[in-house]
């Protein structure tokens, strides 16, 4: 399993998940909530069926997420103005605020993940994985 890239790719991020979950809670987050928080801060406004494939959350996980975090005042969602079964998920000023006081606990994770490794080869390391999620994809997302 040494050799088995798939293998040591869901240790890694096992392993990286179980950190920054600890570091996202002392900042009052939980990591589908900080996923969901990057990705509306990155791309604006998402369907659930977009943030679920972009977030990697199951749609019945984030659903209870966007509950949870909808109560808090994070997210709110809207009808699309074209198919009424459709609800666009928002940011709210207090979504950006959360998103920016637990961002720099992603940072260090991030760099701490990346301790041992020179900037040359982690670049490389990006592009290759950019490769593998396009040529794996099922979205154009």
């Amino acid at each position: 399993m040494r050799d088995f890239a798939p293998y040591l790719m869901n240790r890694i991020m096992a392993r990286y998940n179980a950190g920054v979950a600890d570091a996202l809670a002392a900042e009052g987050v939980s990591v589908p909530q900080m996923r969901t928080l990057a990705v509306l801060v990155q791309q604006g406004p998402r369907t659930i069926n977009e943030l679920s494939v972009l977030t990697v959350i199951k749609q019945s996980t984030l659903s209870r997420t966007l509950d949870a975090m909808e109560a808090a005042g994070l997210v709110r969602r809207e009808p699309c103005e074209t198919d009424s079964r459709v609800r666009h998920i928002h940011l709210t000023d207090a979504g950006r605020a959360a998103h920016d006081r637990a961002w720099p606990a992603m940072q260090r994770a991030e760099s701490a993940l990346f301790a041992a490794i020179p900037e040359d080869e982690r670049a490389a390391f990006t592009r290759t994985l950019t490769r593998i999620l396009g040529s794996i994809r099922h979205h154009d997302f």
